[in-house]
């Protein structure tokens, strides 16, 4: 098989949307335990070195309901939990899962976490994405040409009625990292610019979420700055939510606007370029224009 039709996306969502749910679930149910926590060799931050058993239950759950598919639609399946065979190089499609995206927030008890499922083109563009938040029972999901839906009621981007403040979303503890000011007064310039009303700042961690409430709170952003130190997120990070912002006709792009490098041949990394998501094509080239 060399190309997916409207019908085997749809399909194939709904195996997507399934897996999502069920590793919600177990997530869940392990809410309000004590879990062992281990670390993991990842990126330069904790968020991409701890691991706990709940992440090893949902991405074994999620892999044997999606691996049918695999052999089925010939797709190759990566996950942040299990090593890369660099199979989604060959194949036409992949499937991009976070198990439990957001990890150290679930640890932390802080919500923020999440599970993440996206099927990637092997040009890099995502085709179909499903964000399930366990905490909210909300379940974001997108196909390509088919439209975005927040629990099955379709989803856009709401209109402003009266002036509002910029929503700038960053990761969690980037207010005490140096640059953390600069940002703020960044952001501060921008929103006096386009008339809003000041700038709320939310630190969070868990990338799918991150980028879903950007959706949820216009006039809004979600940055993550290109950094010489392997992390920055992976692609199984912000598969799925580009997924979703593609299909809004939103920005979901690279710090310098080009589109995110969602199938990189030399790591799963996305700190060589940055990440930016925002409701606002022209709020985005303005920001581009600040990182550079």
């Amino acid at each position: 098989m060399t190309q997916l039709t409207a019908e085997d996306l749809s399909c194939l969502s709904e195996y997507a949307i399934s897996a999502a749910k069920q590793a919600g679930e177990i997530i869940s149910n392990y809410a309000s335990k004590t879990v062992d926590v281990e670390h993991k060799l990842g990126g330069d931050s904790p968020a991409s070195q701890v691991v706990t058993e709940v992440d090893l239950l949902c991405d074994a759950l999620i892999t044997k309901l999606l691996t049918p598919t695999c052999s089925q639609y010939d797709l190759a399946l990566l996950t942040e939990e299990t090593e890369d065979d660099q199979a989604r190089l060959d194949k036409h499609a992949f499937w991009s899962v976070d198990p439990m995206d957001g990890t150290l927030s679930f640890v932390q008890s802080i919500h923020g976490y999440s599970v993440s499922i996206a099927l990637v083109a092997q040009s890099g563009e995502p085709l179909i994405g499903v964000i399930y938040d366990p905490v909210t029972k909300v379940l974001y999901r997108a196909v390509k040409g088919q439209g975005v839906f927040r629990n099955d009621v379709a989803w856009s981007v709401a209109a402003l009625d009266k002036p509002k403040p910029l929503t700038v979303i960053v990761d969690l503890g980037c207010s005490k990292h140096a640059s953390y000011t600069n940002l703020y007064n960044d952001m501060k310039s921008l929103a006096s610019k386009y008339g809003y009303s000041g700038v709320e700042m939310i630190e969070q961690n868990g990338a799918a979420l991150n980028a879903c409430w950007v959706i949820e709170n216009p006039p809004a952003c979600y940055v993550k700055c290109p950094k010489p130190q392997k992390g920055g997120g992976s692609i199984w990070d912000f598969s799925a939510s580009a997924a979703l912002f593609n299909e809004m006709g939103m920005i979901a792009s690279d710090v310098y606007g080009k589109p995110l490098d969602l199938n990189r041949g030399d790591s799963t990394f996305m700190n060589h370029r940055g990440v930016l998501f925002a409701t606002d094509e022209s709020l985005a080239a303005d920001i581009q224009l600040l990182i550079k």
